[in-house]
């Protein structure tokens, strides 16, 4: 596959019937679904699930989001979403990358992004990464998104 970066975390994913819209492809809000579930399984493949979550009353939650749909699939499409962890400041944010890509032919068909903050669940108000997201999560940010990581 031609990433856009190195080592995604992959996950496949495929249309069904009810994810085909009126124009016959998937529609584009299956794609952000699709982004939601790389982007936990990803989380959790580092050591943080949702009991991590909960136990620490810390999450990444999401700021902002972008999506760029570039082709159309469509049911039965054998699909690979990949993500990373793209850059952070450390201390309160992180960016989300995904491509999605048709594995027949190895064509991007949609690029995103988020802005993740880290919240205090309890509140919903930002606060400071625990150490243990720390830990588990900036080890992981790609090498051209460490730059801007403060201990």
């Amino acid at each position: 596959m031609n990433w856009d970066h190195p080592d995604p975390h992959i996950c496949p994913v495929s249309p069904a019937a009810a994810d085909i819209d009126g124009l016959d492809h998937t529609n584009n809000a299956v794609y952000v679904r699709w982004c939601e579930q790389a982007g936990w399984s990803h989380s959790e493949a580092l050591g943080l699930d949702l009991a991590a979550y909960r136990r620490l009353n810390r999450a990444m939650a999401i700021g902002s989001a972008a999506y760029d749909y570039l082709l159309p699939t469509g049911l039965g499409d054998d699909l690979l979403v990949g993500t990373w962890l793209y850059a952070t400041d450390g201390r309160l944010t992180m960016e989300r990358r995904f491509q999605l890509v048709r594995a027949a032919d190895g064509a991007t068909v949609m690029r995103g992004r988020w802005q993740l903050v880290c919240i205090e669940i309890a509140s919903g108000k930002p606060r400071r990464m625990p150490p243990e997201f720390r830990a588990a999560y900036l080890p992981a940010v790609l090498p051209t998104g460490r730059e801007t990581v403060s201990m």
